[in-house]
This record gives structure tokens, sequence and C-alpha cells, in this order.
């Protein structure tokens, strides 16, 4: 069982002081956060895209990058690579420099992203939104597989026997699917045979179960051994020295940027009554001491059979010294707890 960190690497205004940070200056941050994370011995560290002012990360794995050399054995990835607006070509560069950088420890977690801002910026129409990461998710796992690349499709201009380099260190490089619980990317991913993370930020996560079978129902139909597929959760939480104090330093910068996010897609105001029943044990949220935020994900990977787990922290921006002790809480507390319990090997992508 391998537990990790996320982030979006957030910019928005501190609850407490209004005060933004710079961009730079939290892309410091997550640096040190990743190098704190490898040294607690955490599995992976994830790093959102984003094409907005309220994130700070556009370009994952220049970001990781920077972490790699003074990191040892904790797994990069991106959380998610929002392949359908990119070049399928560059991604894979980036991350095999990323994989020579880290000495094979790269991995790719594509997915469409939870927002449009990159598709008209590069140049790409909604209107083709499913055909484009079709197209180009199709692209990338040619460009992995062959070293000389044959490609035509619609959305780019075809390649006709060209090389693609560098050549990753991992052969081949992982490649795993982020959904949010469509059915359809879930089906999509067991059909190709490739690892799943589902983002599971609201509701129950058991009621996640049924996408988790579809998964392995489609990996089987499709001929591949769906005992070998990881799977990995993405949920949104905290970890403090008591639960009471997690959930009072987690909600002010949850609720501000649950709120923004509602603003632009017509949800209701975010409330204190709903993130503490969201941190419950049956919730979504991962919020608490290091004992319950342990119980909560060997819950988890006893409901839903994952092999990875990762904490989305911060939600909004906190300050970096509270991320920093949460990331040292997961590491030094939380993890050997959920490792102790669930008694299976950890589990690499594909």
């Amino acid at each position: 069982m391998e537990i990790g960190i996320s982030t979006f690497v957030e910019t928005t205004p501190d609850p407490h002081t209004g005060v933004t940070k710079s961009h730079a200056e939290r892309l410091r941050e997550v640096v040190e956060e990743i190098v704190l994370a490898d040294r607690v011995g955490l599995d992976v560290f994830g790093v959102g895209e984003h094409h907005r002012a309220d994130y700070a990360s556009s370009s994952p794995a220049v970001l990781l990058a920077a972490a790699a050399p003074q990191t040892f054995s904790i797994r990069l990835t991106s959380a998610v690579s929002v392949l359908s607006s990119a070049d399928p070509v560059r991604v894979f560069q980036e991350f095999a420099t990323l994989d020579g950088i880290s000495n094979g420890r790269a991995e790719i977690m594509a997915g469409r992203g939870s927002f449009i801002e990159s598709f008209p910026l590069f140049g790409q129409d909604l209107a083709d939104y499913d055909e484009l990461f079709e197209e180009k998710l199709e692209l990338l796992l040619k460009i992995r597989d062959e070293e000389k690349v044959s490609w035509t499709g619609r959305h780019r201009p075809a390649i006709d026997r060209r090389g693609v380099y560098p050549r990753p260190v991992q052969d081949p490089l992982p490649v795993w699917i982020g959904s949010g619980g469509n059915p359809e990317s879930v089906m999509r991913a067991g059909q190709l045979g490739l690892p799943l993370v589902l983002a599971i930020i609201g509701g129950q996560p058991s009621r996640f179960a049924p996408l988790v079978q579809l998964y392995r129902r489609s990996a089987e139909a499709a001929g591949h051994d769906s005992r070998q597929l990881p799977i990995a959760v993405h949920s949104h939480g905290f970890v403090g020295e008591t639960t009471r104090a997690a959930a009072d330093a987690f909600f002010p910068s949850t609720e501000y940027a649950m709120n923004v996010l509602g603003r632009e897609r017509g949800w209701g105001p975010y409330t204190r009554e709903a993130f503490d029943e969201a941190r419950s044990m049956e919730g979504a949220l991962f919020v608490g001491d290091a004992p319950y935020v342990a119980k909560k994900i060997i819950k988890l990977q006893r409901d839903l059979g994952i092999s990875r787990f990762f904490l989305h922290v911060p939600v909004g921006s906190m300050p970096h010294d509270d991320v920093m002790s949460a990331i040292r809480l997961l590491g030094a507390e939380v993890a050997p707890r959920v490792r102790e319990a669930v008694l299976s090997p950890p589990g690499k992508g594909i």
C-alpha cells in the first residue's frame, strides 16, 4: 500500500490575512514539500496542471524535476496532465526527461482536467472534448511503446517514422488514467490495461465500489489480469496533532476554495456543517489526527481494494508550516499504521 501527497499548488488569498502568495513563492514551497515527503518515507508525490491565476503549476514535469535531484526514492507524478489540450509528444519528452533526472521515478497521470482554460489557450475546440482525449492518449501510448513512431489522427499533424527522445529509464514509463468517476473513463482504463486513479472529493467513497468493479470487469474482458492493475484514490485531507485542531486548521482555506468553485459552477455555499459531515468515517474528507486518518485510509482500502492513496493538501492556501507538519505526520505516523494493517506489497504503476 503506497501513501503519498498531491497538490494543485493553489495561490488563493490566505483566509485569515487576505494576503496572496506569489506563484514563485508557492512553487518554491512545493519543492520543499516534495523533499520532505521523500525524507519522511512517503511513496509518491503528485502535482496538478492548471492554467489560471489561482494555481501556480502549469508545468508539473518542470516542478517535479526541480525536486528530483534532492530526493531519493519518492515517485514523482502529474496529477493530472491535461492530455486533451497538450501535445503527447511533448508530454512524453518532459516526463522521460524527469525519469532520467530522477533515475526511474517518473509517472504520468493522464486526464481531461477539471477546468477548461487550457483548451482555448492552446487552440483546442471544446466540441472535440471526448475525441481529443482518446486520440491523444492513443498517441502517448504509442510513443511510450515504440521508439520510432508512425501515426495519423485528426487533431495533430501525422508522424512518419520519427524517433521521440529521450527514452525513459523505465520501460515502459508508467501511465495512469485519472478519473472523477466517469464510467466511460473507468472502462477505457480497464480496456487499455492502465492503472486507475479515482478523485473522490465528495459523497461516500464506498459508493465508488461499482466503478472499481466496472474497471476490473473491463480489464478482464480485454484480456488483462485485473489483479495486477493498481488502483489509487486522491482525496482532500489534513493531518493534525488532534482531530479538532486538524479540522479547525483545514476548514478556512477549504471553505474559501470550495466557495470560489461553487460560484463558478452554481453550487450552494460550503458550510462547516457539510465539512464536518464529510470528515466523518463515511465521508470523503480525510481530516483528523494520525490514528483517525489512518483508520479512514484502511477502511477505504478494504472497501475499494486500492493500492495507493493520495492525501490532497492543501485545498486553497494554508500556511506552509502547517502543510509541512501534515506531511511529517502522514509519513511518520499515518503511513506506518496503514502499511501494518494492509499486508500487501506496494503497487507501482504499469
